[in-house]
């Protein structure tokens, strides 16, 4: 619990310092994430853990890389990034959810692509839906999902795929009681 508060902490120092440097005030950010300010400085401040859809729409808005919030380099390379199996930069933003990234080291990317993890959860998804730009593309790997998109549900199993505008709120829920593992890809 330790390390999460320390790396949630220096995830708001980058964000802060960035926000800073761009020029883009609290409000403005705020606006862009569709909360209060109060709620974006909790953030800022490090006393609110990030989901993933605030994380990339900050990144989108200071025009950097989600990874450069995470791990606080930029990437460097630009001709293949090689990631071996299991690993990968791992962000572990609600305790249902892993995200994997899967191409943190390459530069200017067009996608961004997770292997992602959701564990089965008494909280209903539906309930808790974000939303971030760009459109997503989901392919299931193993176990099923219900995908909530706007009004909509959908369930999903392995061998499944769908692709959607993310700009409307959504959530995943895990079902039958095992984790769900599928492929995002985010496409800016």
């Amino acid at each position: 619990m330790k390390k999460q508060t320390e790396n949630i902490a220096a995830i708001a120092e980058r964000i802060r310092g960035l926000r800073d440097i761009v020029g883009i005030s609290a409000a403005e950010m705020a606006r862009a994430l569709d909360i209060s300010e109060e709620e974006y400085l909790e953030y800022e401040n490090g006393k609110t853990d990030f989901s993933f859809s605030f994380l990339y729409t900050v990144a989108n808005e200071l025009g950097i890389n989600i990874t450069d919030l995470i791990i606080g380099e930029s990437a460097k390379l630009d001709i293949y990034s090689y990631v071996p199996a299991g690993e990968g930069i791992v962000l572990e933003r609600k305790q249902e959810y892993e995200y994997r990234h899967l191409a943190y080291l390459f530069k200017d990317k067009k996608i961004e692509p997770f292997y992602v993890t959701v564990e089965p959860s008494d909280i209903y998804a539906a309930t808790n839906k974000k939303t971030h730009l760009g459109h997503e593309f989901n392919y299931i790997l193993e176990g099923s999902m219900t995908l909530f998109i706007g009004d909509e549900s959908i369930y999903l199993s392995e061998g499944d795929a769908i692709y959607f505008n993310s700009i409307y709120p959504h959530a995943m829920q895990a079902e039958n009681g095992k984790a769900c593992k599928f492929l995002a890809i985010i496409a800016k």
